[in-house]
């Protein structure tokens, strides 16, 4: 099965839909004939969730300004139990493209896919493999490497941390890069920075278990940072929040690595957080729906899959660390990018999308 990372994708900026004042649910966009509707189902976690939700719908955003023959909506979906009745109601509403959002929804996306097979779908983080739903995954394994070499190189403590929403694929691989770019400073520097939070061969870890909560975001990586960790990545979606808000107030005693979506343009915590493992949703869901619109066949046995080397995945700028990163640190960072871009280093993980 196909797992994708996820993309970020440096310097992206949600509009007003995705933060602050989010649209109904349902919201429309568009008018006049022969519209093309694209309707999106999100995760728990809702619309300005600051990461995967609203970057699918900042995707959506795009391609109706790109083409105003696209007609956009969506439905937020408040539990799993959701996913079914939401998937299914755009399917009785003749969306000629209905977009799942996040690895939890591969399920459900693929009884419904599978019980309409006429109906285009696409998914975002997952790959059902089945015919009529166009997978969008992304490597954030890559960028996660960046960033777990980047934590290393600015530790003070000599002790990172990571933590998941959940232990599935889309989070894990972003873990799994993160403790093997700090293995790879160790390696190079011949330093011994410790990663708290995720074992990589065991693929047990810390998890908030939830991607909403910020106090469960906050009480795990108040525990790491009780280990002596000084910068942590959350890979929990809004329940990250918690974590960043926290290091916000911590006045510099610790600090963090956001992902998804640049935190530096998506959350208020900018000053806490060095840089983004970002990946690229909104471009992949951009090109999905715009090629589908223009009558394309979208390949859904081969997908889309965001790579350092096609800026499916990034890292975002250090914003308001630029001058504390040494210069030598990015020069490091940056060919580190290149030669996995080229292949002459290899990051691996479980959950790559295969």
């Amino acid at each position: 099965m196909r797992i994708a990372s996820i993309i970020a994708a440096g310097g992206l900026v949600l509009s007003a839909a995705a933060c602050g004042e989010a649209p109904d649910e349902d919201n429309n966009a568009g008018s006049g004939g022969e519209q093309y509707t694209a309707c999106m189902v999100t995760d728990v976690g809702g619309i300005d969730d600051k990461s995967f939700n609203a970057s699918a719908w900042k995707g959506l955003e795009e391609a109706k300004a790109q083409n105003d023959n696209v007609n956009i909506k969506y439905v937020a979906s408040k539990a799993e139990a959701d996913y079914e009745p939401n998937l299914t109601q755009y399917v009785n509403q003749d969306c000629d493209f209905i977009l799942a959002v996040g690895g939890l929804m591969s399920d459900a996306t693929k009884k419904i896919a599978e019980a309409n097979p006429d109906q285009q779908f696409g998914i975002v983080d997952a790959n059902p493999g089945v015919a009529n739903v166009y997978p969008m995954e992304f490597d954030t394994a890559q960028a996660g490497f960046l960033a777990g070499y980047v934590a290393a190189g600015m530790s003070e403590s000599g002790k990172v941390g990571t933590y998941g929403g959940m232990k599935i694929p889309p989070v894990t691989i972003f873990m799994d890069g993160f403790v093997d770019g700090v293995a790879h400073y160790n390696q190079a520097k011949s330093a011994n920075v410790q990663a708290l939070g995720w074992n990589k061969e065991t693929q047990n870890g810390s998890f908030t278990n939830d991607f909403i909560k910020q106090d469960e975001g906050k009480k795990v990586s108040d525990a790491l940072v009780a280990q002596g960790a000084d910068i942590i990545m959350p890979v929990a979606g809004g329940a990250g929040l918690g974590t960043t808000g926290a290091a916000k107030a911590s006045g510099g005693k610790y600090n963090t690595i956001w992902v998804d979506v640049d935190g530096c343009e998506s959350t208020p915590d900018c000053s806490a957080i060095i840089t983004t493992v970002v990946k690229n949703i909104p471009g992949a869901v951009k090109d999905a729906v715009l090629k589908a619109a223009g009558g394309e066949k979208l390949n859904a046995e081969e997908g889309f899959v965001g790579t350092l080397a096609n800026d499916g995945v990034s890292l975002a700028p250090y914003h308001e660390f630029d001058s504390k990163v040494p210069a030598e640190l990015k020069a490091e960072v940056d060919k580190l990018k290149a030669d996995i871009a080229a292949g002459t280093v290899t990051v691996t993980s479980a959950a790559q999308p295969k």
